[in-house]
């Protein structure tokens, strides 16, 4: 049965490979049509509802369908900082699309360098370079600027993806002092079975499974807060709801 299951594993990950390039290519035509030659914020709120359809094909095809809970959270008109947990490199392909209106997420510069792919992963990312102390400082600015163009940011406060056996990893400070700063509130929000589709520790390797993304009621900063004790509240908010919902 194991070997049964790696062979099923590696099929599953060429099919999903062959199906994003192919719906990539498809993709770049409206993308480069409707999104590309704008500014911002119009440029990454049609690239957001191009992703949507993009990914509403996307992960069906690949036996990963993904059901979303508690959109009605976002408020229209507001902006948020959404915080969310790591397991999987699949967690930022669906949790962009899935957050509504205009986002972008914290990402690493690498993948920007990648042909075609990487002008798309571009324009919905603050892209930042963890090796560097001054693109770690300009992201933040940049990141405060995407709040107030009226786009969402999405961040990962264990800041790498969780190879523990715990539901998360400890938090970082930056997307509670984005929040303190900017007075935005943050909508806590948490991805199911994106470990099981994609395991960190086999390479090239995915099992189709249902996956799931709750956003949760936002978390306003209250007066006398300070980043430690919003990190401690959103984490605590997130633990809960984690470990009460994971199948």
């Amino acid at each position: 049965m194991k070997i049964i299951k790696e062979i099923v594993g590696r099929i599953c990950a060429a099919w999903a490979a062959l199906v994003f390039v192919v719906t990539l290519l498809i993709v770049l035509i409206p993308f480069l049509i409707f999104s590309y030659p704008f500014s911002d914020p119009k440029k990454t709120r049609r690239f957001a509802a191009i992703s949507r359809i993009w990914m509403g094909i996307y992960l069906p095809l690949i036996g990963c369908p993904l059901k979303v809970r508690g959109r009605n959270h976002f408020v229209p008109g507001e902006t948020y900082i959404v915080v969310s947990n790591h397991n999987s490199f699949m967690d930022v392909p669906i949790s962009y699309p899935a957050i509504p209106g205009g986002n972008k997420t914290i990402a690493k510069i690498e993948m920007a360098k990648i042909p075609i792919f990487g002008m798309i992963y571009s324009t919905g990312s603050v892209l930042v370079d963890r090796k560097s102390e001054a693109s770690r400082k300009e992201s933040y600015m940049k990141m405060r600027k995407v709040l107030d163009m009226g786009l969402h940011m999405c961040l990962y406060p264990e800041g790498t993806r969780n190879l523990t056996d715990q539901p998360l990893k400890s938090f970082h400070d930056g997307a509670f002092r984005l929040a303190l700063d900017s007075g935005k509130a943050i909508i806590p929000s948490l991805i199911f079975n994106t470990r099981k589709v994609l395991p960190a520790s086999k390479p090239f390797f995915l099992l189709p499974h249902k996956m799931e993304m709750h956003f949760l009621p936002p978390v306003v900063v209250q007066q006398g807060d300070t980043t430690q004790t919003l990190k401690e509240r959103v984490y605590q908010i997130m633990y809960d709801h984690y470990t009460n919902n994971a199948k």
